[in-house]
């Protein structure tokens, strides 16, 4: 039976005023709330283990990284603003070794801090205060696009690229890539449809599944890094073209994707 929360809080950083209950019919994912303030920890806590996950909780950056290294984390909810070391810092380590998906919490909206949350391989962005129901719900998109459909036919390749689906692996010419979730989702759905021309508003719903409050610059952003990282490998590849004033398509130039 699914937990039901009413009340109504507004702390520096969260609004609760929702009656919400539960479905509890997913699997209990690890999810890991990093931030300082402790009463924030604890109505973003109570919304989650309402909807069935397993929550851990870390006050600084030094207990993040403690946490990620010792113990299976599905997802991280990551502060800023921290002691120790603070989320910028932590987010740059943690992509180094992982790619567990990163869902930033701040304070600081502005479009520059986004687009460099983003660039340092955040899967989100929440900008305080935020409402903990629609937290939770962005937890369950992100961690819904990690849950891909077991299939005996997994594996895309195309001109020395290929996808695994099921692992979530990207190799170029032999060579592994490392993508952020964001980067691998954004590949996927250009390549599952190639010449396909998709506009950056399709690619923010198609990718982040629910509507984003920021701009376009969210998909150039991601595309140029993405691009990057292919051509590092793979030359001038231009697996990923640019339709000029309408968005991106993955390019077949006569050859064939195979599924």
């Amino acid at each position: 039976m699914g937990l039901e929360l009413t009340g109504t809080i507004n702390l520096s950083g969260v609004v609760f005023n929702q009656t919400w209950t539960s479905g509890g019919t997913h699997m209990r994912n690890n999810v890991l709330i990093a931030d300082d303030d402790e009463r924030i920890r604890e109505i973003v806590r109570l919304y989650l283990e309402a909807d069935g996950f397993v929550v851990s909780e870390a006050a600084d950056g030094k207990q993040v990284l403690d946490l990620v290294r010792n113990h299976s984390i599905d997802l991280i909810l990551l502060d800023l603003l921290m002691p120790e070391i603070d989320g910028w810092t932590v987010c740059k380590i943690i992509r180094k070794e992982t790619q567990i998906p990163i869902i930033m919490l701040t304070a600081k909206g502005e479009e520059n801090d986004r687009v460099l949350g983003f660039d340092l391989g955040a899967d989100d962005y929440v900008v305080k205060p935020f409402s903990a129901r629609e937290l939770a719900a962005r937890v369950k998109a992100v961690l819904r696009r990690l849950d891909v459909e077991q299939s005996s036919e997994h594996t895309i390749t195309y001109q020395g690229l290929r996808i695994d689906r099921i692992r979530r692996e990207v190799e170029v010419n032999g060579t592994s890539v490392q993508l952020t979730t964001k980067e691998f989702e954004l590949l996927l759905c250009l390549v599952q449809d190639p010449g396909r021309i998709y506009s950056r508003d399709q690619l923010l719903n198609l990718v982040w599944e629910y509507d984003y409050c920021g701009d376009s610059r969210t998909v150039d952003t991601h595309v140029n890094r993405l691009r990057s990282k292919l051509d590092e490998q793979a030359g001038s590849s231009d697996f990923i073209q640019t339709v000029r004033g309408v968005g991106y398509k993955f390019e077949l130039n006569g050859r064939s994707v195979k599924v």
